[in-house]
């Protein structure tokens, strides 16, 4: 044995060292005297052979007490791994089981254990092939009703025959880890999770019901509300007047998913008088280590809520979030306090600033462009300098933009993005207008420049919005975002005196964004309109701007034409034409489709730029807006759009048609 030759040779070697220091000692003492010659060679033949005698004695003891030593601890070794409290396998990668122990035959004595290996380590030889480095053995494995951590090596095998293969054997240890995951699993669903209930239109509701039938209606939304909560074992606690604060543990998230927030249509099934309907916002959050955590991060997930529309739940967890609902149309609000509360808001902010920059959504349309229009108006009639960042737009802005550039005033307001760039600072007021996304609006950098920014919106919020806004206003009600600015104007300080060009682009975006007031349109979007009317709008000069040419119209046609129908009611055509205005024709050409009869919703697909652009569209019975966000877009329950990326025209219509699937599967329409 290696370590029994080793410590012999150490002894032969510090004998051989004694014999020389012997040796020399007694030459030295026969040089200086010849009369030792005779003794000292006698002598030193007698110590060779004592020398001699003692190391074969040694050795003799040495070898046998290590072979003994060898022998109980190889003894030892066996009957550990025989008697292992834990399961052991030794088994080669080819599926032969070389060992294995007793508390294996024990705990798999009634399973098709067979199988299991087999499988086993043909997993455990991919990641060893793609892996040469790594030669432990760590995993998971369910068997039975028992969950085991499997623990090992693999060693690696002589090499034998002809063709050298690579053979492994693999030692595994099967340790039941059933009760730690049963324990972490009670430990993660008893945790709790902080809801807020809201009621979206109450003011609404209130107003239309009688001093008689206010407490009535009241009753029966809050026990419908306590009567569902009461499915979790959780506890509601109203908070104010419109909403509840929901505390229930984890466990029972799942089957709310399941019955899909039942509570948003059983209110809905509450009876008034007119046509308004009750309808919920509910956020829900897992985020957080604290309960406080949980609950302010569910006070930022109702603002998504809301900020779609309403009627939803949205679920936050590992700041991802999940929806369900968001199928009514959205109520307008016909207070506007929040109107003049920000106008005022965005006054001061503006006078606190060094210099204002104004942008707006990337590829931006009319609205984009006309609602910044009116916010570099706005920062005019306060006295504040103002810049607008655009350094793209469609092909029909052509005449818009031409307009823009003969405007005296405006031929230096617009700007590129190297510009902004460089007049930004911390103190730089940034108002993004007609987006909420960060990904969306024209020059994202910009938005890590400052930490004074005012979003003005009418989308539906997604979850890409921009947190760190100082001020938002955000209404999904609204037409569009020029009519939300118009509101603006309506409540500066100093009476603001819009030039008609001016008037003409904000109600140029109103009008884009309705469809010449035939869609999602209100009283105060009619009441917007009429003041910019007051401004000498020239209607007819506005609808000159984005008149389509004779060529662009018969393209739509063809689309229309080779439109197909699904689910009965659901028009799809693509324009397979790649140009700088597809997404425009696409636009357009879903627009037209929806003026067929029996057709309710509708989708064109097209190529601008290595994208897939998609746009939708919806009378209403179908919400555009659910399916489109489960391809990354958004927009309104009428009217939405996305985009897709490094695929084709038919695969992009094949993932659309997956994602209508799912939304009729899961019961949205």
């Amino acid at each position: 044995m290696p370590n029994n030759k080793k410590a012999i040779e150490n002894i032969l070697i510090k004998n051989k060292i004694y014999l020389a220091i012997i040796a020399v000692i007694l030459t030295i003492l026969c040089i200086q005297n010849i009369h030792f010659i005779i003794p000292s060679i006698i002598v030193f033949v007698l110590i060779i052979i004592y020398t001699y005698w003692t190391d074969n004695k040694k050795t003799t003891e040495i070898t046998q007490h290590i072979e003994e030593l060898t022998f109980s601890i190889d003894s030892t070794a066996k009957n550990a791994l025989i008697n292992s409290p834990f399961p052991l396998v030794i088994i080669e990668t080819d599926g032969n089981i070389v060992w294995k122990s007793i508390s294996f035959v024990n705990e798999f004595g009634d399973v098709d254990i067979k199988n299991i290996l087999d499988n086993l380590v043909k997993e455990i030889k991919t990641n060893i092939e793609t892996n040469y480095a790594n030669n432990s053995i760590d995993m998971q494995l369910k068997i039975g009703k028992k969950v085991y951590k499997i623990v090992g090596e693999c060693l690696r095998k002589k090499q034998k025959g002809i063709k050298k293969r690579i053979e492994y054997m693999l030692v595994l240890y099967f340790i039941d880890n059933t009760e730690v995951i049963n324990n972490s699993k009670k430990y993660e669903e008893s945790k709790s999770c902080i809801g807020i209930i809201s009621i979206d239109n109450y003011e609404e509701t209130m107003k239309a019901l009688s001093a008689e039938e206010r407490p009535q209606i009241l009753a029966k939304l809050e026990k419908s509300i306590y009567k569902w909560a009461e499915g979790t074992n959780g506890v509601v606690i109203k908070s104010d007047r419109d909403d509840y604060i929901f505390i229930f543990e984890q466990k029972y998230l799942q089957n709310l998913k399941e019955n899909k927030f039942d509570i948003l249509d059983t209110v809905k099934e509450i009876e008034i008088d007119g046509p308004l309907q009750i309808t919920l916002s509910i956020a829900i959050s897992q985020d957080g280590d604290t309960n406080y955590e949980k609950y302010k991060t569910a006070l930022a997930t109702l603002d998504i809520a809301l900020g779609r529309g309403g009627d939803q739940a949205v679920i936050r967890n590992d700041e991802k979030y999940s929806f369900f609902g968001g199928r009514s149309v959205e109520v307008e609000k016909r207070s506007k306090v929040k109107a003049r509360m920000v106008a005022h808001a965005l006054e001061d902010l503006m006078v606190e600033s060094d210099n204002i920059i104004i942008m707006g959504h990337s590829n931006g349309d009319i609205d984009s462009i006309g609602s910044s229009i009116g916010i570099y108006k706005f920062a005019k009639s306060v006295g504040k300098s103002a810049k607008i960042v655009n350094t793209n737009y469609g092909l029909t802005l052509q005449d818009f933009m031409e307009a823009v550039n003969q405007e005296e005033e405006y031929s230096n307001v617009i700007i590129d993005k190297m510009q902004a760039m460089s007049e930004i600072t911390e103190d730089t007021l940034l108002v993004v207008v007609d987006t909420n996304k960060k990904g969306y609006v024209e020059v994202p950098e910009l938005l890590d420049k400052t930490n004074k920014i005012v979003v003005i919106d009418h989308h539906r919020r997604s979850t890409d919005y921009i947190e760190n806004a100082t001020l938002s206003f955000h209404e999904v009600y609204a037409s569009s975002a020029s009519e939300l600015v118009t509101e603006l104007l309506q409540y500066t300080t100093e009476e603001t005196e819009l030039t008609t060009f001016e008037a003409e682009s904000l109600y140029g975006g109103i009008m884009v964004d309705t469809k010449n007031f035939t869609f999602k349109t209100g009283v105060r979007t009619f009441e917007a309109a009429a003041y910019l009317r007051k401004n000498n709008v020239d209607i007819l000069k506005v609808k000159k701007w984005f008149q389509s040419d004779l060529q662009s119209y018969n393209v739509i046609a063809d689309i229309v034409k080779n439109a197909e129908i699904v689910k009965d009611t659901i028009g799809i055509s693509i324009y397979d034409k790649e140009g700088d205005n597809a997404n425009l024709i696409c636009a357009k050409s879903a627009d037209e489709l929806l003026t067929i009869n029996n057709i309710t919703a509708s989708f064109v697909l097209g190529v601008q730029k290595n994208k897939v652009f998609i746009s939708g569209r919806s009378i209403g019975d179908i919400n555009v807006q659910l399916i489109l966000e489960k391809l990354g877009g958004g927009g309104h329950i009428g009217v939405a759009g996305a985009q897709l990326e490094n695929v084709s025209l038919e695969e992009a219509r094949n993932i659309l048609l997956e994602k209508i699937d799912e939304y009729f599967a899961e019961g949205l329409n």
